[in-house]
């Protein structure tokens, strides 16, 4: 890969982690990157933003597979969730805020993809996190027991680990992953 062609940075961990927010951080503070928008079926959060899914029902998510649209995708907890091929523009980065499973589909298609795997602090901050965000008792404990799952998945794909333990500092370390990968730098 040389320094001119846009790089494919994977932002993956379990729920609760805080991808959404790091990824809405890092694309407002480096213009050289572009967020690829994922598709789901899934009903919005009450307070979540509109921008945060293009938010879909399954007639559409399906015709959209059918057709080849998805870079990758899988469903969990009966909705789908996926990301379409990206359309990289005018040299961005392209940054996908994906799930472990996609995650992997991802390095098996595109295996120059930068994939980083954000843990959280520990399984009880995860589990206040996914509480916080109003998530229904069922579903936080589904998404406790796939992190049990995916960690160790996502452990061995990821080129980066990074603990979302404080904000501020998850995000610098993430830029400076970047600065890394664009220079040429080996990951760690």
């Amino acid at each position: 890969m040389t320094a001119a062609e846009p790089l494919i940075i994977v932002v993956s961990g379990p729920g609760g982690v805080g991808k959404g927010t790091i990824v809405t951080a890092l694309v407002e503070r480096d213009p050289k990157l572009w967020l690829s928008r994922s598709w789901t079926t899934r009903v919005q959060r009450a307070g979540e933003s509109s921008a945060a899914y293009v938010f879909t029902d399954r007639a559409a998510f399906e015709a959209r597979i059918d057709a080849g649209g998805f870079l990758e995708w899988t469903e969990f907890l009966g909705n789908y969730y996926g990301t379409p091929n990206p359309e990289i523009a005018d040299g961005r980065d392209v940054v996908l805020e994906i799930e472990v499973d996609g995650a992997r589909q991802v390095k098996a298609l595109q295996p120059q993809a930068i994939l980083i795997f954000v843990l959280p602090p520990s399984r009880d901050e995860q589990e206040r996190r996914l509480r916080g965000r109003g998530d229904a008792d069922h579903k936080v404990a589904e998404r406790l027991q796939k992190a049990e799952l995916e960690e160790p998945i996502g452990r061995e794909l990821a080129d980066y680990i990074v603990v979302n333990d404080d904000l501020e500092r998850t995000i610098d370390e993430m830029i400076e992953i970047l600065h890394r990968c664009r220079s040429g730098g080996a990951s760690t």
